[in-house]
């Protein structure tokens, strides 16, 4: 049965929210719970215990509220504990410049000491919090969390750079500093882990939307630095940033998601912090709009209605000139920030819609392309399709079949 495109107004409400300042209530502090210390500067606090009855309503009525799409899981049986962690880490683009961040990791309340250990990258979010490690805050990874450490994984998930607990401006689609987040996420989960009296059997991957790209990208080092993943999976994966920012400009689609316009927003002011660029964003965005965008990459109060949703709005004309646009500051760091070409080793399925209003069949598929035809063919990487599912749905759909396809690995 054909699914329901997911429509823009809930997304536009959570921008909306954080452009103007507004955020609805935090999960409950924890401050009164001890912070523990591990090796390398390295620190957790628990953050919450969720019983099986609440994973599956995860799992039964919340996600399809999220996701707009009724998916068969298979039900929680056990109880998870969460924590919140913090950890040190460095921005390649600035020198290696130190920062510290954080993540969660979730821990499934099981007598085994060793389990398999999935590590999820988030999607693009509009609130600073709506992170792994504030769960309460983020419907993504609630589902993960029910799905798999509900049923005995060990789960973690890095809060990219800017969100969460780091104070640094958000590093947007900045490839090298959403690698070093993820790596640095593993090493710090796992010494919390040791700490714990816990180990893993084995490291598996997964992302959706920008966590899929950053999925991909997290592989790419993993695989350059020898640590071991036995597999990867990720679900509406914009695996070549270039040709899905050239299909909004140039090649737009009936179905383009209204709030296309936040990756253009996020990606040019990221990319002029981190790649140190004075001036990239206002050479990017009109005079109109630039002082306004600005300040909503910061997460100050403005009016959402001064965005513009029309790219021909917001964005300089000669930017649909798709010359000019591969010409440019911009799109020279664009061009670069795509996570398939390399030879892929680790097996890997990347799961695309064919109603998805924001990535295309032709994005979500580049990297099963491009390892075909490496010679005879690179059969590591296959592309699976959810049926006409829209962005969300999607994601809804490819986390029971990564947590199938896990499990038989």
């Amino acid at each position: 049965m054909k699914q329901s495109r997911f429509r823009a107004p809930s997304v536009a409400a959570s921008a909306a929210l954080a452009f103007l300042g507004l955020a609805a209530p935090a999960a409950p502090a924890s401050a009164d719970e001890p912070v523990v210390t591990v090796a390398g500067g390295i620190s957790y606090q628990a953050i919450g215990r969720w019983d099986a009855d609440r994973l599956n309503q995860i799992l039964t009525r919340d996600t399809p509220a999220f996701a707009g799409i009724t998916e068969t899981y298979t039900p929680a049986t056990n109880a998870v504990r969460l924590y919140r962690v913090t950890f040190p880490s460095v921005i390649p683009e600035q020198g290696n410049r130190p920062i510290v961040t954080t993540g969660l990791v979730a821990v499934p309340e099981v007598e085994a000491k060793s389990l398999p250990l999935v590590s999820y990258q988030h999607g693009t979010v509009y609130l600073n919090d709506e992170v792994p490690s504030s769960p309460e805050r983020s419907p993504e990874t609630q589902l993960m969390i029910a799905q798999f450490a509900g049923q005995g994984y060990l789960l973690i998930g890095a809060d990219y750079f800017g969100l969460g607990g780091s104070s640094e401006p958000e590093g947007y689609m900045v490839k090298a500093s959403q690698q070093q987040a993820t790596a640095d996420m593993l090493v710090a989960g796992r010494a919390v882990l040791t700490s714990m009296g816990l180990s893993d059997t084995g490291l598996h991957l997964a992302g959706w939307s920008q966590g899929g790209f950053v999925t991909m990208a997290m592989l790419e080092k993993l695989e350059r630095d020898g640590v071991a993943v036995k597999a990867a999976a990720t679900a509406s994966a914009p695996l070549d940033v270039f040709a899905a920012l050239n299909g909004f400009l140039n090649f737009p689609r009936p179905n383009d998601a209204v709030w296309v316009n936040s990756l253009f927003i996020l990606s040019a002011f990221a990319f002029e912090n981190y790649y140190g660029v004075p001036g990239l964003a206002r050479s990017l965005f009109t005079d109109d709009t630039y002082d306004t965008l600005a300040k909503a990459y910061r997460r100050e109060p403005i009016d959402v209605a001064a965005i513009p949703t029309d790219l021909h709005k917001l964005i300089r004309p000669e930017y649909f000139d798709a010359q000019f646009f591969a010409a440019s500051a911009y799109g020279r760091l664009i061009a670069a920030t795509s996570a398939y070409r390399w030879v892929i080793e680790t097996p890997v399925r990347n799961y695309y819609g064919e109603a998805d209003e924001a990535i295309t069949v032709g994005v979500a598929r580049m990297a099963a392309t491009y390892q075909a035809a490496i010679g005879t063919g690179n059969p590591t990487v296959e592309a699976v399709s959810t049926g006409e599912t829209s962005h969300r749905g999607t994601f809804a759909r490819a986390v029971p079949l990564w947590k199938a396809w896990f499990d038989g690995l």
